[in-house]
């Protein structure tokens, strides 16, 4: 309820304002007849010094963010009024006002100064208009300390709401977040566990393989009925790995796309639909790989050129090298861009990622300006040949 009031309270902050000041500039609009009939002949000089010291003394209570300076002005005018023998009004109750928005708002230091000039206020109107007794004094003093107590009282009673729900956002957050670890413990405990399920398959896969090479030519039937074994057991394995993603996946969307991974042959067309302009050069006889180093390699081009369409600047060109001459399969890719001068990204994780792919293999990055301008994306991949 705390936190709903004071959003209403962000989003009014005028009419907020308003309420403040308005009780008071009534008051002032009610008593102004016999204020200013009680001046004498001269009505019309009183009713414009009346207004007008009223409004200089009100408006400084809009300042409703800067209440040591709405005081400190009122103040200042109150303290102007008595070096000039103004008679006191209505507005002034103004000063009580801003007396209980510091109390409400600044600190005690600020709150004990405030309290004590308007008790010399006080003091100073008693003496300048009355005759000064000690009741008197004493009973405008318990008004005036009423009003800055009841501000302390309000000052204390908000931080303690704030510090609640402050707590009760916290617990809010830690719960949600224990709720999260012990999801994503739950999801690690499960896919150890079907990585053992779908390694004693795969284990039971090679047995079975391996008996049936040995029995292909002796004993057919044998043969036959492990290759159907194998089958089963195959079967078996794909759907617990597909469970063991769904699992690691959880906090994923959910989908059942079953296309195949990109790999080395798609790089063409990734390199022909690139927002970049780029080409791509082929070095060396293309060997069958690995699906997961194609897939890696395609990543690697893609994320490369991703980075020089963020970053290259207008006009930029690619190039996209892949060379399979050699022990290692070597990926570049470089632009005419921006270089070191390009701004760096504060939320993006690109090379993280193209470093944990190529790691994967035993692979190598580098990354950096090149020596003649733009950007440069080596990777080296060792050639392993798919099994």
């Amino acid at each position: 309820m705390f936190g709903r009031m004071r959003a209403r309270s962000r989003r009014h902050e005028k009419l907020t304002t308003v309420s403040r000041v308005a009780p008071l500039a009534v008051l002032c609009l009610i008593l102004v007849i016999p204020f200013v009939t009680s001046k004498g002949p001269d009505l019309y000089s009183a009713l414009a010094r009346y207004l007008g010291l009223s409004a200089v003394l009100l408006l400084p209570l809009a300042w409703r963010r800067r209440p040591l300076t709405s005081f400190a002005v009122i103040a200042l005018i109150s303290f102007g009024q008595w070096l000039a023998q103004l008679t006191p009004m209505p507005a002034n109750l103004a000063i009580l006002i801003a007396l209980w928005a510091v109390a409400y708002q600044c600190t005690f230091r600020w709150a004990l100064a405030a309290v004590l000039v308007t008790e010399l206020g006080v003091f100073l109107a008693l003496v300048k208009w009355q005759t000064p007794t000690l009741g008197m004094f004493f009973s405008g003093s318990i008004f005036v300390v009423t009003v800055w107590l009841y501000g302390l009282y309000a000052s204390t009673r908000r931080r303690y709401l704030e510090g609640l729900e402050e707590r009760a956002e916290r617990a809010e957050h830690e719960r949600d977040q224990q709720a999260r670890m012990a999801a994503a413990a739950e999801r690690a405990r499960i896919a150890r566990e079907l990585h053992d399920v779908v390694a004693h398959n795969v284990s039971v896969m090679v047995v079975q393989a391996d008996g049936a090479g040995y029995a292909l030519d002796s004993d057919p039937e044998e043969a036959r009925q492990a290759v159907r074994n194998i089958s089963r057991t195959g079967r078996a394995a794909l759907a617990e790995m597909r469970r063991l993603v769904g699992v690691l996946r959880a906090d994923e969307t959910t989908s059942t796309d079953y296309t195949p991974q990109p790999g080395l042959g798609q790089l063409e067309e990734l390199v022909r639909g690139s927002a970049v302009p780029a080409r791509l050069h082929i070095g060396g006889v293309p060997c069958d790989l690995p699906e997961g180093q194609q897939l890696a390699v395609y990543r690697i081009v893609q994320e490369a050129l991703t980075n020089t369409l963020k970053h290259g600047g207008p006009g930029v060109r690619a190039s996209v090298e892949v060379d399979y001459g050699g022990p290692e399969l070597v990926v570049r890719v470089t632009d005419d861009g921006r270089g070191a001068a390009a701004p760096k990204s504060l939320d993006g994780h690109g090379l993280i990622g193209m470093r944990e792919r190529v790691g994967m293999f035993g692979g190598t990055l580098a990354a950096g300006p090149g020596q003649g301008g733009g950007f440069e994306v080596l990777a080296r991949l060792p050639m392993v040949k798919a099994a």
